[in-house]
């Protein structure tokens, strides 16, 4: 592409320009997310809660680098961003089974910069013939910058996608992927593959982290953590991504084991799933583990580590959010907002059996004044507590998964 340089003035139109996109506001990065996020398309991105925050990273990325570019040389072609952010995506792209056609998120945010810096260069100036200028460079800029960084990306995911296909960890992964998938891998020819026994009950895991500054090696350990609180010698563990791992061990991991040990792990987060034996257990505990971590991404969680069979129920019903909130707010009614005291009260009532007693000890307080606070909660509540116990406690569920106490 033919490059003629901006006129002295548009070049300075240009720098103001990028020192204002060098600071977007939440807004537009909100919505630069939700777009390389939706979609059918996009779907499987935004499900894998290591790939959305790689994406979100590399939005962010690809905005503060064109916008960088622009501040030095204003108008001057900018290179492809081929840091860190987007090449970590490659790689977690092709370990997820991904072609280049996931790329496509790049095509969509591009649309969306392109409007917001529309925007701001129409603040820029009001003569027609600089605007006009002014755009026409920075459009075709912003053009071949993503044309650019898409192609670098694609060579990466190429490079990375031949080097998976050697070895044995690709071995393992593909031993993995046919299992998981139901292809007629025989299971004795599957354990061979693997070194891990099909036949005796296992649990799956996923071992993630979200943060980009990550100490990945603390992936590892937390795996060996989990498999060390199930007592497994030699658990199986795949490597899902950069920033992913995928575990089964025999048995069943110790919760309060794994917790303490996570509690020394920063960053670090774990969805366990169902336990189950032979082939079909392998493929329905690893769908389960991935059911939670979709679960505690969708509600943006503080959780670090979450069992199936703590959240089955929750994961059900926060599948649609909309409606999930819908049914929060028409059963707890005012209670939704109330006080943490309100409604942790309530939360642990209904988990000990509506035993008033018992939840009093648990709360260390004492029963009376558990039972104000139940009096108080009743009046919150569209219903009384002992109309809809059950719809009260999935919902509080709901909201303790969320964040609240």
């Amino acid at each position: 592409m033919s490059w003629q340089p901006p006129s002295p003035r548009v070049r300075e139109l240009i720098r103001r320009g990028a020192e204002i996109a060098l600071t977007p506001s939440p807004d537009w990065i909100a919505e630069l997310d939700a777009a390389t996020l939706a979609g059918e398309a996009r779907r499987q991105i935004a499900a894998d809660p290591a790939l959305s925050a790689g994406t979100r990273r590399t939005n962010r990325s690809n905005l503060l680098f064109w916008a960088a570019s622009n501040v030095r040389a204003p108008g001057e072609p900018v290179p492809a961003n081929d840091t860190e952010a987007p090449l970590a995506v490659a790689r977690d792209m092709v370990r997820r089974g991904l072609d280049e056609s996931a790329l496509d998120a790049y095509r969509v945010g591009e649309s969306v910069a392109v409007r917001m810096w529309t925007q701001i260069a129409c603040t820029l100036t009001t003569d027609p013939e600089e605007l006009r200028e002014l755009l026409d460079v920075s459009l075709r800029s912003i053009a071949a910058f993503v044309d650019d960084t898409v192609g670098a990306i694609s060579a990466r995911m190429r490079a990375e996608r031949d080097e998976l296909t050697r070895g044995t960890h690709a071995e393992r992964r593909e031993t993995v992927t046919l299992l998981l998938e139901g292809a007629p891998i025989t299971q004795q020819r599957a354990e061979s593959r693997l070194g891990y026994r099909l036949r005796p009950a296992h649990t799956a895991a996923i071992v993630w982290t979200e943060s980009p500054d990550a100490d990945l090696s603390r992936l590892d350990r937390a795996a060996d953590a989990l498999a060390e609180a199930a007592g497994e010698p030699r658990p199986l563990s795949v490597i899902a991504s950069a920033s992913t791992r995928w575990l089964w061990v025999h048995g069943r991991p110790d919760a309060d084991r794994t917790r303490a040990a996570l509690d020394h792990l920063p960053d670090v987060r774990a969805a366990v799933g169902s336990t189950a034996a032979g082939v079909d257990g392998f493929r329905r505990s690893h769908l389960d583990a991935l059911t939670t971590q979709q679960m505690l991404t969708r509600l943006t969680s503080p959780s670090r580590l979450a069992f199936h069979h703590e959240v089955e129920l929750v994961a059900l019903l926060t599948a649609d959010p909309e409606r999930a909130d819908r049914f929060i707010t028409r059963t707890l009614g005012k209670l939704e907002t109330a006080p943490p005291e309100l409604t942790g009260t309530v939360r642990v009532f209904i988990e000990e059996q509506c035993n008033a007693t018992r939840a009093a000890d648990r709360l260390f307080t004492h029963r009376n004044t558990l039972l104000r606070r139940l009096a108080r909660a009743d009046q919150l509540l569209p219903r009384p507590l002992a109309q809809h116990t059950i719809e009260v406690g999935t919902a509080l569920k709901v909201l303790q998964w969320r964040g609240r106490p």
